[in-house]
């Protein structure tokens, strides 16, 4: 598969730390950033939601997907970028801008150096300390949205 096109389903274990978090989350308690992502979905048009990790980086706020093209990513792209992030009863609407793989380096070293202890598994072995080149060569497989 090309890097550009990665996707790793969820196993077992992340599907249940996911259901934990977003029951959590979904009842105003985040989990070390965690908010849960609500997008429409590109063929139902019914709300989908997932845990991210809401990442706030030099001024600004960015969704990572570890796993890579997932389901919320393509929903989020079908949708213009436009998404509601909630945690609670509170719902904040955003817009959000894929960033270029060329600009995804600090973005995901900061990532990584939050939570590379919940996420390290899908880097393959990258963390904080890897080189502007190495993080370059991943980039496409790790889609990174700035919301606005």
């Amino acid at each position: 598969m090309a890097t550009d096109q990665r996707y790793v389903r969820a196993g077992r274990g992340t599907d249940l730390f996911n259901a934990v978090v977003r029951w959590l989350t979904a009842r105003g308690l985040s989990v070390w950033g965690s908010r849960v992502l609500a997008v429409r979905g590109r063929r139902s048009g019914e709300w989908r939601t997932v845990p991210v990790n809401l990442l706030e980086h030099d001024g600004a706020r960015y969704l990572v997907a570890p796993r890579g093209h997932t389901q919320w990513v393509r929903n989020l792209r079908a949708a213009g970028g436009a998404g509601e992030l909630r945690l609670g009863k509170h719902a904040e609407a955003f817009v959000a801008d894929e960033v270029a793989d060329a600009d995804k380096p600090e973005t995901l070293r900061a990532y990584l150096r939050r939570w590379k202890f919940e996420v390290g598994v899908f880097f393959e072995g990258v963390d904080h300390t890897a080189s502007d080149e190495t993080l370059l060569a991943i980039a496409p497989g790790y889609p990174v949205f700035r919301l606005r």
